[in-house]
């Protein structure tokens, strides 16, 4: 099986022959694998180099020229170096455009805490108008990003990973962005994001819960959330493969005159400081199956 970032460049090539307002905006990373896409769309594939904040002033000024441009580069170097470019060539010029990164929060931990952003959602919070796609398989990652490129001029993030789910969501289940009841239960609400999907479900096999799973988390699903609170209890479990608390607020909002509790799991904020591996980092955030199991039951008692 494909990766989802290898799913990215195959979608994304095949689409810049198809519709000449697309634009892609490259930082070096992944240059590579757009070699023939460059030679062959030499006024709509840029790459600025190794200069992340002149990677968003670019794609907003291409924005502004009616394109529809789709930046691309780690997540740590696509949120949170160009911030101030996102605030301002984005939200405060009113322009449109797709973020879609690779490296999620510890992806390549070889690379160091450089190359780690378990805080990108959460800063775009911060923002006005921004649709977050959190796909938890290379098929939903294709779907999603077919659904951004034609989301008009929106303001889209798609945060790719290295970490997938083993099946893919239906296409029609992910393309209509809301909250999916996967198993229904009458002892609390457990919602899995993206690829946590599977430690989610292992972790709760046999609970008497009701399981959701969000692949898309902004805007948040407040009316799906608040059906399942209706049906199987006032507890919330949030378990998403970014900074641990990031939907909390929006969680809160959904349930604003409803009772509740909510446990946010995640990634926590020490700095894991040894490089390991992808599954050692998960585990060292209490995300694999084992862990999540002890803690929701423990919060659900």
């Amino acid at each position: 099986m494909d990766t989802m970032r290898e799913r990215f460049v195959s979608v994304t090539s095949r689409l810049l022959d198809d519709d000449p307002r697309l634009a892609l905006v490259l930082a070096e990373i992944t240059m590579d694998a757009f070699r023939p896409a460059e030679r062959q769309h030499p006024d709509r594939v840029i790459n600025v180099g190794i200069r992340e904040q002149l990677l968003v002033g670019v794609g907003g000024g291409l924005a502004l020229t009616g394109l529809r441009p789709v930046l691309h580069t780690f997540a740590s170097f696509l949120v949170e170096r160009p911030f101030e470019q996102l605030k301002l060539d984005f939200g405060h010029q009113g322009t449109g455009g797709v973020l879609v990164s690779a490296a999620a929060s510890h992806d390549w931990p070889a690379g160091g805490f450089t190359h780690m952003a378990p805080g990108d959602v959460a800063l775009l919070d911060t923002l006005d108008g921004w649709t977050v796609h959190v796909p938890g398989h290379p098929d939903e990652a294709e779907a999603l990003l077919r659904h951004a490129y034609a989301a008009g001029d929106d303001r889209v993030y798609v945060r790719l990973s290295e970490q997938s789910n083993r099946a893919a969501r239906p296409p029609e289940a992910v393309g209509d962005l809301r909250l999916q009841t996967l198993r229904e239960g009458r002892g609390g609400v457990v919602v899995a994001v993206g690829p946590l999907l599977d430690h989610v479900l292992a972790a709760t096999e046999g609970l008497d819960v009701t399981v959701l799973y969000a692949s898309t988390v902004r805007p948040f699903d407040d009316a799906g959330l608040r059906a399942a609170v209706g049906r199987a209890g006032a507890d919330v479990v949030l378990v998403e493969p970014y900074l641990a608390g990031t939907s909390s607020t929006a969680a809160a909002h959904a349930l604003v005159d409803v009772p509740h509790r909510v446990l946010g799991l995640g990634v926590g904020r020490a700095e894991l400081r040894r490089y390991g591996t992808i599954d050692e980092h998960t585990a060292a955030h209490g995300l694999d199956a084992g862990s999540l199991r002890r803690r929701i039951t423990a919060f659900l008692r």
